[in-house]
């Protein structure tokens, strides 16, 4: 009974890191208005998440979204 516990204990942390989910911004430089893809949360004031903060799943979402910001768009 034991071996199960711990067979389930080790298969539930394993699955819980396997599901952690990147997340992707789209994020201007304030200073040069260039725009790029982050898979942190920026955390400097130099860099403003735009696309009305939306997050993206993946990084080809995040490129296709760039696409279509305003200020992203050259």
């Amino acid at each position: 009974m034991k071996k199960l516990l711990i067979s389930a204990a080790a298969a539930a942390i394993m699955t819980g890191a396997a599901s952690a989910q990147t997340e992707f911004y789209v994020v201007q430089d304030t200073s040069t208005k260039k725009c790029t893809i982050m898979d942190k949360k920026p955390t400097t004031t130099t860099a403003v998440i735009v696309g009305d903060g939306k997050v993206f799943k993946t990084r080809t979402e995040a490129e296709t979204g760039m696409k279509t910001i305003k200020v992203c768009a050259h």
